[in-house]
């Protein structure tokens, strides 16, 4: 056992993004036969980090790269450094949604479970430039595990199960993002898709380098997410 972002920060960002990915595959292989056989994304979240970190985890066979920012996903995502060194790279933006784009289609703080499936049937009929593609939860914050999963992301798999049944929709098809430094095996153990790592790969942040609030965005951070614009 490590400390979330000790062995990057004295080893390196290569070294820590092999251990995280030798971690992943190990908690795949304890993963139940009966869930579905998709091979977890690993996001390595670069929020505060400098765009010398990203191109030296891209150099190290990460591809996919999370921000929770606008403003520091937007100057990332077109530093020239980066566009030239990273052709292959993709952002995915994991921070606060912006006001005019949700257009009241979420509440304050994402949805409660009971609101999902509606919601997901809202996306579908109502919002061609939004596609469905999974739901994101935030798992309980130092839970023991010897009282059992967590309930969180037990959730999130009884969400699935239910929607996939009301839409007919193959479970594969509905991608599960839970997990985070902290938990992201036990969250594959129990069907995680998409696990969320920063600090264990880039080293603890330092959030007075943090840009300023966009102003653009909301304060909508959502334990939910249902949605991905094309």
């Amino acid at each position: 056992m490590w400390r979330a972002g000790s062995m990057s920060a004295e080893l390196g960002v290569g070294f820590a993004l092999r251990a995280v990915n030798e971690r992943v595959q190990q908690a795949v292989a304890r993963r139940p036969r009966d869930l579905p056989a998709i091979q977890p994304r690993l996001v390595a979240v670069s929020k505060t980090k400098p765009v010398e970190m990203v191109i030296e985890a891209y150099c190290h066979g990460q591809c996919t790269f999370g921000e929770n920012y606008v403003q520091e996903l937007l100057e990332k995502a077109s530093n020239p450094k980066i566009l030239s060194s990273c052709p292959e790279i993709k952002w995915h933006f994991i921070g606060h949604l912006q006001k005019q784009n949700v257009n009241k289609l979420m509440g304050k703080h994402g949805l409660l479970p009971s609101e999902t499936v509606s919601m997901v049937e809202h996306i579908n009929a109502k919002c061609p430039s939004l596609e469905f593609v999974g739901l994101m939860t935030i798992g309980s914050f130092g839970h023991d595990l010897s009282q059992g999963p967590n309930p969180d992301f037990q959730v999130l798999l009884s969400l699935r199960e239910e929607l996939c049944k009301k839409l007919s929709v193959p479970p594969e098809q509905v991608e599960l993002s839970m997990g985070m430094s902290m938990d992201f095996q036990h969250a594959i153990e129990v069907g995680s898709t998409n696990v969320r790592v920063g600090s264990t790969i880039f080293g603890e942040r330092d959030y007075s380098k943090k840009p300023p609030l966009d102003k653009s965005s909301a304060d909508l951070k959502t334990p939910v997410e249902v949605a991905q614009a094309h």
